[in-house]
């Protein structure tokens, strides 16, 4: 899924959603200049000739290594003028297998997406490259004499232009890699340790609480606003409702099925976060959609019987989570990313 706040919503000015034909061609007629997170291209990726770099890997590994960004096809680059391109030209499967076979580590979350004018007279190519926490990527070849011969380079985005790293900051790029995973992890273990601490004092009797925490490694632009309340409270129906759906039954109380005013969430320290009740908590980032949710056992089912769900040892891992509901135009939708989480399980005491 593309990002939701682009340098094109920003200079436009309109609040975070999907791109449009016409805010591209807007921002190309307001000759909106290149950068290191735009790139303007006249014509539709080609394949490498001559043992020459592929210029797509070469464009993609460049804004992945650098902070994410757009390569937009169908504007001149030097007076950026909307000129369009062939949507019948647009082969996707072509562009992604060329990404897979010369950039590597691979980019799983490049997204390519065709916008045509609502007359269909004209269209753009919009690739979306998102910020990469492998970095730095590099970008393999042949030369035209040795096609046995393979060679590597790292591209990155020097302000509205590609550049070469050199020896030392390929090997800066590397430190920054392992520090982040480093930071990474221990953030999500401050995370859970927040929340286990709030949960467990608003808990005297024994009990068992599930914690999930979600910690995104590609954090909202700085250029891009805070949550309001109105969006988070809408995060919080959404999860709030496919918490329900997951239980699949009425007799079933969802891991979220206990907040109060799940929908109306008060802010906190950096945080929107709703009310803490005996049941369950969850609180989230104004700023990086940090979210965190737990929930006891066993749930309270005033009126209604209860199906009590199994106990589960302690575990404490690690897996990649997607969005796959978007929210109204108005509100911020979250990006795919592979964010850490861990879960835990507290036993009852004797």
């Amino acid at each position: 899924m593309p990002r939701s706040w682009t340098r094109l919503h920003e200079h436009l000015g309109v609040p975070p959603g999907p791109l449009t034909f016409d805010m591209v061609k807007k921002a190309a007629e307001d000759h909106l200049a290149e950068s290191d997170d735009l790139d303007w291209k006249e014509q539709l990726p080609q394949p490498p000739r001559d043992g020459r770099w592929n210029e797509l890997g070469k464009d993609v590994a460049a804004m992945a290594n650098t902070r994410g960004g757009l390569l937009i096809y169908g504007v001149t680059d030097q007076d950026t003028e909307p000129v369009g391109i062939d949507p019948d030209q647009v082969n996707t499967q072509q562009y992604a297998q060329w990404i897979r076979n010369h950039v590597q580590p691979y980019l799983p979350d490049v997204t390519f997406t065709v916008l045509p004018a609502a007359d269909g007279a004209m269209s753009f190519l919009v690739i979306d490259v998102p910020a990469s926490p492998m970095a730095p990527h590099h970008v393999y070849g042949t030369a035209a004499k040795d096609k046995d011969q393979q060679a590597s380079v790292v591209p990155y985005r020097d302000r509205d232009h590609t550049a070469w790293m050199a020896e030392h900051q390929i090997e800066r790029a590397y430190r920054d890699r392992f520090t982040r995973a480093q930071h990474a992890q221990k953030e999500t273990d401050r995370l859970f340790a927040h929340a286990l601490e709030n949960v467990l004092t608003e808990h005297a009797e024994p009990s068992a609480w599930f914690i999930a925490v979600a910690r995104p490694e590609r954090p909202l632009p700085r250029t891009a606003e805070p949550l309001t309340r109105e969006a988070a409270g809408y995060l919080c129906t959404a999860a709030n409702t496919s918490s329900q759906a997951l239980a699949r039954t009425p007799h079933v109380v969802g891991p979220l099925g206990a907040l109060e005013s799940v929908s109306n969430p008060r802010p906190g320290l950096r945080r929107w976060s709703s009310a803490p009740c005996i049941r369950a908590w969850a609180g989230g980032s104004m700023r990086s959609c940090t979210t965190t949710a737990a929930w006891s056992w066993p749930p309270t089912c005033p009126g209604r019987p209860c199906v009590a769900p199994r106990p589960i040892l302690t575990r404490r891992a690690s897996w990649s989570t997607r969005t796959s509901s978007a929210p109204p135009a108005a509100t911020p939708s979250l990006s795919p990313a592979s964010s850490p989480a861990a879960w835990a399980w507290t036993a009852p005491s004797p």
